[in-house]
């Protein structure tokens, strides 16, 4: 009974931040998104995703944003197997390298790859120096997809790491006595233990990749408008809240469908059982 309350007094600031910062701001996009400017329930503003403009928008957006998350996961494994067969010393180095950006302004670093992709970009100098034409790479989906996976790498190898260090290396040396190819005890025995890591990371880069608005700006120069960029204009060229909010209602869809395919992938459930 004591521990009991003492955990409740600790667990009375968090309750109290998740309150204000968390449910009180999603019960007001919700209320906003689902009532008109006289503040009648109304879901004409969520029937507008429907229109011409904003549907090809949200296609735009989940087709990059599936596409980079599709490539950060490819190079992510061959990364991290690399990782978990080398000594400690190196290891701790390479991650450093592939963590290095998180600590860096994603802002800072996009801008960045504005600066190397652009016309007069560093890339292009140097296809100057070879005699061969430029390349258009700026304001193109393949720019955006870019930025999105140098920015987002780093939250899909942090959990594939985690799960593949915690493979009992007599497992694989099972897999390979038993005259298991590379490619088989990939398949049979690392994926399936992996896939907890894997599911975690697709949903930590799929939600921000589709959330996106900084990147596909600054990448897609404005000719590529992803979801995330109407709801940022509705908001501040706009005024429109309820266009808004009825925006981010439709996309706090997919960030609860990636939540409920992440807690059927619980690693803590699978455990349990």
């Amino acid at each position: 009974m004591f521990k009991r309350g003492i955990r409740n007094i600790l667990l009375t600031p968090f309750l109290i931040w998740a309150g204000l910062f968390i449910f009180v701001p999603l019960i007001f996009i919700v209320w906003y998104g689902v009532t008109d400017e006289a503040g009648n329930f109304s879901l004409l503003n969520m029937g507008l995703i429907l229109q011409h403009g904003f549907w090809d928008a949200l296609e735009l957006s989940v087709a990059l944003a599936l596409i980079s998350t599709v490539v950060c996961l490819l190079l992510a494994y061959p990364l991290c197997l690399i990782l978990t067969e080398r000594e400690r010393d190196n290891t701790t180095i390479i991650s450093l390298l592939f963590i290095l950006p998180l600590w860096m302004n994603s802002l800072l670093s996009t801008m960045a790859w504005q600066t190397i992709l652009e016309g007069n970009g560093i890339i292009n100098q140097l296809m100057r120096l070879l005699s061969l034409p430029d390349l258009q790479m700026i304001n193109t989906p393949g720019a955006i997809v870019l930025g999105m996976v140098y920015n987002f790498l780093p939250y899909m190898v942090l959990p594939l790491f985690i799960s593949l260090s915690k493979i009992d290396k007599s497992i694989l040396e099972a897999a390979q006595d038993l005259g298991a190819s590379a490619w088989q005890t990939f398949w049979r025995v690392i994926l399936p233990l992996t896939i907890p890591g894997a599911v975690s990371g697709i949903t930590m880069v799929f939600i921000p990749a589709l959330t996106t608005f900084v990147i596909s700006a600054l990448l897609g120069g404005g000719k590529l408008l992803l979801i995330g960029n109407i709801i940022e204009q509705e908001f501040t060229f706009q005024y429109d809240w309820h266009v808004g909010c009825a925006l981010s209602v439709i996309l706090m869809v997919f960030i609860v469908l990636n939540m409920l395919l992440t807690t059927t992938f619980d690693p803590l459930k699978e455990e349990a059982q």
